[in-house]
Parts: structure tokens; sequence; C-alpha cells
């Protein structure tokens, strides 16, 4: 017989004696008295000569044949009946309230779907996913912050630089020399912009990152890029003049700043972008907003008919 959790354990059985969950008076059981024979069901035993005097059993109980019932303990209260359930059913829980709010996981970013012919798309307000490619100098940095502050829609910052420095002791810093470990810590930075990159752009978060990418190197190239982001990003190259980018090489600081030699040698392997059939800004008479507006128009473009690369 199964009873109910949480409700009190029955009277031990012993041998020859048997328990009814029927109420019984505790007052009314004598200790010293000798039970009588067994009563049929429900009538009052013949009260003979040999008989004790006792009290009668209770109406509606049947003591065990050949003994007498057993009382239950002082304040024990039986059971109700209990409906069978099985013991692998689990009562279900409360839905756990922690604030969480589950995100869509980041894939690779598909082509952005090209607008009707007759329309001519709005970059400003198109969730896209763009590569800003540029020497040292060229600006990269700057329009791309202003161009993802002045947008229609949300979108995210992601400079390389800014992620490959994370690392701060144990810093490989390629301008001490490309070795292993410059290109490990690089290789490193761009798969965690990728990941970044697909998960704004699966939450609904357009994103713009920079990064110095050779036309002539695959290991800092763009095919890097297209497998952690996806087919979808949409590549500009940011290249102004040389004596520009020397100009605003000088003004800065810190490992940012590199010798002009160095500028001038990486300004000269970028110009193999020229006619990679990527869109090419030179702004070397337009400030950061003009930049931006540029960016706008040409993003549209690449929108409508993006380039194959």
């Amino acid at each position: 017989m199964q009873h109910a959790v949480g409700s009190p354990l029955p009277p031990p059985h012993q041998p020859g004696h048997g328990w009814t969950p029927a109420a019984h008076d505790p007052g009314a059981h004598h200790p010293g008295g000798h039970p009588g024979p067994a009563a049929h069901q429900g009538q009052v035993p013949h009260q003979g000569p040999a008989a004790h005097q006792g009290p009668a059993p209770h109406q509606g109980s049947a003591p065990h044949q050949g003994s007498a019932p057993v009382p239950p303990a002082p304040g024990f209260a039986p059971p109700g009946p209990v409906p069978h359930t099985p013991h692998h059913v689990q009562a279900p829980q409360a839905p756990e309230t922690t604030g969480h709010v589950p995100l869509p996981p980041g894939g690779p970013v598909g082509m952005p779907s090209a607008p009707p012919a007759a329309s001519v798309p709005d970059a400003s307000t198109t969730t896209i996913a763009v590569l800003l490619i540029g020497p040292a100098g060229a600006g990269k940095t700057s329009v791309a912050k202003y161009w993802a502050d002045h947008r229609r829609v949300p979108t995210a910052h992601i400079s390389l630089d800014d992620v490959r420095e994370w690392v701060r002791s144990g810093f490989a810093d390629p301008q001490s020399g490309w070795n292993d470990h410059s290109e490990a810590q690089y290789r490193l930075a761009r798969r965690t912009c990728g990941f970044a990159a697909r998960n704004f752009l699966a939450n609904g978060i357009s994103c713009i990152l920079d990064d110095a990418v050779f036309p002539d190197r695959p290991v800092v190239g763009l095919g890097g890029w297209k497998r952690h982001v996806g087919p979808g990003l949409l590549p500009v190259v940011l290249l102004p003049g040389l004596e520009i980018v020397l100009e605003r090489n000088a003004e800065r600081a810190g490992n940012r700043r590199l010798t002009d030699e160095e500028v001038a040698r990486i300004h000269g392997r970028m110009a193999g972008w020229y006619g990679s059939g990527l869109p090419i800004i030179d702004n070397s008479q337009l400030d950061v907003p003009q930049t931006a507006r540029v960016l706008d128009d040409v993003l549209a473009r690449s929108i409508a008919s993006p380039p194959q690369w």
C-alpha cells in the first residue's frame, strides 16, 4: 500500500495483527482488558458469560480474524485515499527567472538582399557588415567610428588593432618583426572579430571592421575575413595619397606610430588594390564626415551589385 508523501507512517504490521485505517477513540481502549472473540462486520459481539465486559468494536471496521484490532498511536490521523502515482513521474518545476535573454547564434554573414531595381538602396538603414581596408594613417578607425555613430540602425565598430592589443603580457608587436607569434596573435584577433561580427549581425546589429589587409599577402588577406565573417562582408578600400598618410602617422603616439619608411612601404603595397574590383575611396581631400557620406554611397552600390572577391 502506498502512502502520500509527507503523511505520517502507519503503525508497524506484526504477525497476527491487522491494521485498519478506520478512526478509533484512543481513550476507549483499556490497556488491561482482554479482547473478545472476533465480531461479525457491522454487529456488536454477543455478550456471553465468558466474554469480558469491554467496549464493542467500532461499527464498520473488520478486525483481522483471530486477533483484536490494534488502535493507532495517539495523535495519528490516517490519510485518506491517495491516487497511485508512478515513481518515474516528476513534478513540473517552475521556470527559472534569471533575466537571461536567449540570443540567436551567429552564422556566416550572407549577401545582403538587393532591393527592387526601381529603388535606390539606403545603406544607412540596411543591416550589413563592412570591412574598411587601408594602410596605417588612412583614417580607417576615425571614419569607421563616425560612420557607426551616425547610422539610423544599431551599428558596432570592431577594430582589429584594438582586439590584438587585448593581449597585454606577451603581446607580439608586429613593429618588432613579423614572426610566428605575431602572426598567430593576428589570426586569433581576426577570428575573434569574425565571431563578434557574426553574432552582431545575427541579432540585428550592423558592424564595421577595419584592418590593414594586404592584396599580395594571403596570411593577412581577404580570405581569412571571408572565412570568419562570411561572403556577405562588404570590403571597401580607403587609400589617400602617401603625403597624407605620412602626416596622419606623425600625429600618432605609442605603438600605433610607425616609421616613415614602414608607412611608405605599406602604402606602396596597398596600391595593389587598384584593379582588384574592390571599391576604393581616395579621402586625401575629405574630412571624416565627408568620407563617411562617400562610404554610404559606395555601400549602396555594393548592396545593389556585390563585388566579386
